[in-house]
């Protein structure tokens, strides 16, 4: 498969460097708006990739080029602002095609906290219609969450429950950045951009509105991390996963710390998380691009990158009749990646998920056409490929109604977890004897459930 890449930024220099030695890719070409800085990806992998310059936001220029990579699959990995024109640009080149994040929401102009406007992938779902006639995939939102996190709900779905009652999406660690007062693991464009718009919940068949980093939590995160807490952000998940899944109830929160937070509630009360460019002095400039100036590159930030960074689905029902409740997640170890990859975690975290998407589109396993979130696919042939690539996923059972808790200043500590690596086999012979059995035992001797903590600390 010959494939185009656009953009080789944090996480497109991530993918160009797992591409690497891919035997289902034959021709890998680098696009960027700058050449020196595809060149520049280029000569680090070291793999003899073809080089070109693109401007991600003209559809024409994207086209021409996809006919003379002679590409198969378009993937796109530019900031979500100029999704429109390199997904138009598959779409009348007729390619496949896979980006990380959706189009861009707009918010309702008058009632921006109570009414949905325009949201996440509107534009792109919209044109499903005219994917599925040329019979070509456009995979929408396939990064680490959107991405994965999906297929853990697919899964929960296909396997580990028979009703779904509610999923929650999360999204935090123990990661952090050293060395810095302020900096983001990927585009600070894009953080702005999910953080400060009005996050959605869905909520009895419909979606609502709510305002940034609301309804804080402290949620219980596994590999010892323990109750963290995590505030609504807007995420893709929230509008993709209502199209498969009924639930009743499908949220995403963020664990994002209470001093960023504050300094991006800073950000836009003084105005510098605009994005229509203003006149400075006859100059015109976005004051969201003189931030991202002033920001450290995070594809630089590796070494100072300490933790890890976990990203999970909560998925509550029910099992024959029974509550259940499993955290199924992927764990990435800043030290781990920098030292076998050379990637900073996220960035690899993020990458790797639509490389193993390409992967099975290359080999005819997943396929179709038409505008799809990857909950929309099996996810059994993706989690069977995760020890392939080295992607660590995991599964917990859970004690229902104990992994979300109040938020609180000195969140409950102790809890432990009862974990399995995770496996598409779907008998309760794939979790571990331990966790099978605090399922069916009574409450007063669940005390390595996660949520629940041991007797000293209650």
């Amino acid at each position: 498969m010959n494939v185009l890449l656009v953009g080789t930024g944090t996480v497109g220099e991530a993918i160009a460097h797992l591409l690497k030695g891919r035997k289902w890719l034959k021709k890998l070409t680098l696009a960027d708006y700058s050449l020196d800085r595809a060149r520049s990806v280029a000569d680090a992998v070291g793999a003899g990739y073809d080089v070109a310059q693109v401007d991600a936001g003209n559809a024409q220029q994207l086209k021409e080029l996809i006919a003379a990579s002679k590409a198969d699959l378009v993937m796109n990995a530019v900031d979500p602002r100029f999704v429109p024109a390199v997904f138009d640009a598959a779409l009348e080149a007729g390619v496949h095609y896979i980006d990380m994040a959706t189009s861009l929401s707009v918010p309702d102009e008058k009632n921006p906290y109570t009414v949905p406007g325009e949201m996440l992938g509107d534009y792109q779902q919209a044109k499903s219609g005219l994917w599925e006639a040329r019979g070509k995939l456009a995979l929408v939102g396939m990064g680490m969450d959107p991405g994965l996190s999906n297929i853990f709900a697919a899964y929960a779905k296909k396997w580990t429950v028979d009703e779904v009652s509610s999923i929650h999406i999360r999204d935090g660690g123990d990661l952090r950045i050293e060395g810095y007062p302020f900096a983001t693991v990927f585009s600070l464009w894009t953080v702005i951009e999910e953080c400060l718009n009005p996050p959605l919940v869905w909520r009895n068949k419909k979606i609502e509105v709510r305002e940034p980093f609301s309804e804080p939590e402290d949620f219980v995160f596994p590999e010892g991390v323990g109750p963290v807490m995590c505030v609504n952000v807007e995420h893709e998940e929230v509008v993709q996963l209502p199209r498969s899944i009924n639930a009743d109830l499908i949220t995403f929160k963020y664990a994002l710390g209470a001093d960023f937070i504050e300094t991006l509630r800073l950000l836009h009360r003084l105005g510098l998380d605009g994005k229509n460019p203003i006149n400075v002095k006859g100059v015109k400039v976005a004051p969201r691009d003189v931030i991202g100036a002033l920001s450290p590159d995070p594809s630089t930030l590796g070494k100072n990158m300490v933790g890890r960074a976990i990203v999970g689905a909560l998925v509550s029902g029910k099992k024959d009749g029974r509550p259940r409740e499993t955290f199924h997640y992927q764990v990435c170890d800043a030290a781990e990646t920098m030292g076998r990859y050379k990637l900073q975690p996220v960035a690899w975290q993020t990458g790797v998920m639509p490389v193993m998407a390409m992967d099975l589109i290359a080999e005819g396993v997943w396929g179709g056409a038409g505008v799809k979130s990857p909950d929309m696919l099996d996810p059994d042939p993706f989690l069977d490929l995760c020890e392939d690539y080295d992607v660590t996923v995991k599964l917990e059972h859970r004690l229902p109604g104990r992994s979300i808790l109040p938020a609180t200043e000195q969140p409950p500590v102790g809890a432990q977890s009862v974990t399995v690596k995770g496996t598409s086999t779907p008998t309760d012979s794939a979790y571990s004897a331990a966790a099978t059995a605090a399922l069916h035992s009574p409450l007063e001797d669940q005390e390595n459930i996660v949520g629940r903590p041991p007797r000293a600390a209650r």
